[in-house]
């Protein structure tokens, strides 16, 4: 039976190019040549972006399961020259999709940073792992830098979507108080992270992961629709959907 447990499912990486050029073995030995690329060394990356037929299943199975999905959205995409392409321009057909779904409340889209990575550093490597410069708020990224890629990112999430987003879900749970301090002076509501930090968030309300199911689009892009549907009869039996907003 069904019980007032709120529980958000929060899909993340939407839109980053992380899963293009995220490629790495957790083994030094993996990390040599093309073995990062293939199995048993192959730890992430490469998958494709979810498809706008495979949105438009994710989007019925919510209405059928009558549950509700939080996507985090990179808002743009890092290219192998360092261009920065948004959302919007990248997956023009995703896009229009996902605008539809969150003006019908279907879906609620919040901000997962504006390139994801360490913009010039984030392109596989011969011999070495560059998982960590595809997080993109570390404390050795200036302060200036990271607001700057907040009020970016939350320029273009408004142009798109009409409304402005103001909850934040830091890039592999990757924060500082610089970030806090940033999300501040934007005037974000909240943070939703698995990591809370010894810092004043202010007006920022701090939300943990205690009632989120956080996944990643390649969870869909690599194990199938099918997947995403499991969690949902799953969870549809024993929690009440929730937003981030509305916890």
């Amino acid at each position: 039976m069904k019980n007032n447990n709120p529980l958000v499912l929060r899909m993340d990486d939407v839109g980053a190019s992380s899963k293009k050029f995220n490629v790495y073995s957790k083994s030094r030995l993996g990390n040599f040549l093309f073995l990062k690329r293939v199995k048993p060394f192959k730890a992430w990356g490469p998958y494709d972006e979810i498809s706008v037929e495979q949105w438009k299943k994710i989007i019925e199975l919510l209405s059928s399961y009558n549950f509700k999905l939080t996507v985090a959205i990179t808002a743009s995409w890092v290219d192998e020259n360092n261009n920065l392409i948004p959302f919007p321009e990248k997956f023009p057909n995703q896009a229009n999709l996902l605008k539809d779904a969150f003006k019908n409340e279907m879906i609620e889209i919040v901000n997962h940073g504006l390139t994801h990575c360490v913009v010039g550093k984030h392109l596989p490597r011969y011999f070495t792992s560059v998982r960590k410069y595809h997080r993109e708020f570390w404390d050795w990224i200036p302060d200036d830098t990271q607001k700057m890629h907040l009020e970016e990112s939350s320029r273009i999430l408004k142009e798109w979507l009409g409304n402005k987003i103001d909850t934040f879900v830091p890039p592999g749970n990757v924060y500082s108080k610089y970030t806090v301090e940033a999300l501040n002076e934007l005037n974000f509501s909240r943070i939703n992270s698995s990591v809370q930090l010894d810092c004043h968030y202010k007006n920022l309300k701090m939300i943990d992961e205690k009632n989120v199911f956080a996944f990643h689009d390649k969870d869909i892009s690599i194990l199938g629709i099918d997947w995403f549907k499991n969690q949902l009869i799953k969870f549809q039996a024993k929690y009440s959907a929730s937003f981030l907003r509305e916890l």
